[in-house]
């Protein structure tokens, strides 16, 4: 990430050529990653995601196996069972979740062959997870 007097020289520079459009300037800013935001976490890529949730208290790990359609899918858990799950809405449109990925889910109370996602783990977590022998029940 540049230096803000690095990104304020930059865009001086731009402004000098009267040629250009504000369009143009601010394509231009976001095209050389001179992005800087103002309150906001800003997360580029799914790698400079630090955390990594471990399940609490009536949370399991789970597989995904399959896509159903609309925001419901088809999740193998620690446990042994095969769930339906629902994608939270709070990360509905943050996480992309495809096949085979790693996710936490929490089982309803009241219809325990369903469950919603709480988290979806990158790859590199996944990886960490399954070295500490958390995935015993995913196997096979």
């Amino acid at each position: 990430m540049e230096s803000t007097t690095d990104v304020f020289s930059y865009f001086d520079g731009l402004m000098q050529d009267r040629s250009y459009t504000i369009h143009t300037l601010l394509t231009r800013v976001h095209a050389t990653r001179l992005v800087f935001s103002l309150g906001k976490r800003k997360v580029l890529n799914e790698s400079a995601l630090k955390e990594m949730v471990m399940p609490g208290d009536g949370q399991l790990f789970g597989r995904v196996i399959k896509l159903v359609g609309g925001d419901n899918i088809i999740v193998r858990c620690t446990d042994g069972k095969v769930r339906t799950c629902r994608i939270r809405g709070k990360i509905k449109r943050r996480m992309w979740i495809r096949d085979n990925d790693l996710v936490l889910i929490a089982p309803w109370d009241f219809q325990s062959d369903k469950a919603d996602i709480i988290w979806r783990y990158i790859s590199a977590h996944a990886e960490k997870i399954k070295q500490d022998g958390h995935l015993a029940g995913l196997e096979g």
